[in-house]
């Protein structure tokens, strides 16, 4: 069975990535990197996906991010409520170049390991406007993946696979329902309360929110909340 390196966020996005790369016959190697983000309930939400999916192995990573600052999201100033999702600039939520830190150690992974693949649950339609988000910059760091490693001077490319790029919120909810994510395990919430409850107002609340209202099903997460 060929392997695959997962980036393992603990969100939806991620989660249903994960489940399609299982569908397909990958073994799934999860990632999750606890980079300082003020939400490091994530975390914990990932440890519970990678068992609920079965991975082979999952390793969770102390990249401290928060001692650059440069994001509300690693506690450099407050996170924004309540604005437009459509607002014009890049949200303070942005990390400096979080996603091609991500990849960076996933290649290394899976290099490491044998991997063939790294898969990430980027999306380029409801999203919050980062740039490591976009189909060029995936474009480009798989090319990068294929110069910088022996793997890929050798013949045996680690390509990169962003499956979700070009679905909605409400079309990748769909797709991780026919394909049994358990959503009630995931998170998205960038500022949650100490016992893990979302705001309901940040930025990734409110698209998953949108996401599940048009997909036409409750979001199981809320719902085991009120339980």
């Amino acid at each position: 069975m060929p392997s695959a390196v997962v980036l393992l966020s603990g969100g939806l996005d991620s989660a249903t990535a994960a489940a399609l790369a299982r569908r397909e016959g990958w073994a799934i190697y999860a990632l999750t990197v606890r980079y300082g983000q003020t939400h490091a309930v994530e975390v914990a939400a990932a440890r519970r996906l990678a068992a609920a999916l079965g991975a082979a192995r999952h390793v969770e990573l102390d990249v401290n991010l928060a001692a650059f600052g440069g994001s509300s999201l690693v506690g450099d100033g407050a996170i924004p409520k309540d604005q437009p999702t459509a607002a014009a600039g890049i949200p303070s939520t942005y990390v400096p170049a979080r996603n091609t830190i991500l990849l960076a150690l996933a290649l290394g992974w899976a290099e490491a390991i044998g991997a063939t693949r790294i898969v990430i649950g980027v999306n380029a339609i409801d999203y919050s406007g980062y740039p490591d988000c976009r189909p060029e910059f995936i474009a480009a760091f798989d090319y990068l993946a294929q110069l910088a490693t022996r793997a890929g001077v050798e013949g045996k490319e680690i390509r990169l696979w962003a499956p979700l790029q070009e679905l909605s919120k409400a079309g990748i909810i769909r797709l991780g329902a026919e394909l049994g994510v358990d959503f009630g395990l995931t998170t998205s919430c960038y500022d949650p309360s100490p016992d893990g409850r979302p705001c309901g107002h940040c930025d990734s609340c409110r698209i998953r929110a949108q996401g599940f209202a048009e997909a036409g099903l409750e979001d199981p997460a809320l719902k085991n909340l009120r339980a």
